[in-house]
């Protein structure tokens, strides 16, 4: 055998190593995100509560307690975490949130939300209105989507 076709064996053969190697993991991972998602939705509680502030910033601004930093990992304190700052009762706290949620979540208007712990999971209800229709009203168009809508012949 010549040695092109030695040195293509050997890649093969990483690349399948690597590609079971990934398998198991992504497994590992996802039985390790279900039993957390259970825990979360086992603690989750409704609160009436007043949206503050809304925030995209690092945990160690946000204010949260030394006890909840010090259980993060050290290369997750570095990004930004979506942060909202509610009133719920006579106490202004601060909570996490999901993506979908953050985004959900209309500033200085009262919601409904779903909370396990600092966590705040869902949105069920906003006093006002809607929770998709506030939504979309907060979502301002950019000029480039606003030009391509035009282009489309949408507006």
């Amino acid at each position: 055998m010549s040695t092109a076709w030695i040195v293509t064996f050997i890649i093969l053969a990483a690349a399948i190593v690597a590609i079971v190697i990934l398998n198991i993991m992504s497994k590992r991972i996802q039985k390790r995100h279900d039993a957390q998602q259970e825990q979360i939705n086992s603690y989750k509680q409704t609160y009436s509560m007043l949206v503050i502030d809304k925030k995209k910033m690092k945990l160690q601004d946000a204010g949260f307690p030394d006890y909840v930093i010090a259980q993060m990992p050290r290369l997750s304190r570095m990004f930004k975490y979506p942060v909202v700052k509610a009133k719920v009762g006579p106490k202004v706290m601060t909570f996490l949130t999901e993506k979908q949620v953050f985004e959900q979540i209309p500033v200085k208007r009262e919601i409904k939300a779903d909370v396990s712990g600092l966590y705040i999971t869902g949105v069920r209800s906003v006093r006002g209105g809607n929770v998709s229709t506030t939504a979309a009203k907060a979502k301002k168009e950019s000029k480039f989507e606003q030009l391509l809508k035009k282009g489309r012949g949408e507006a």
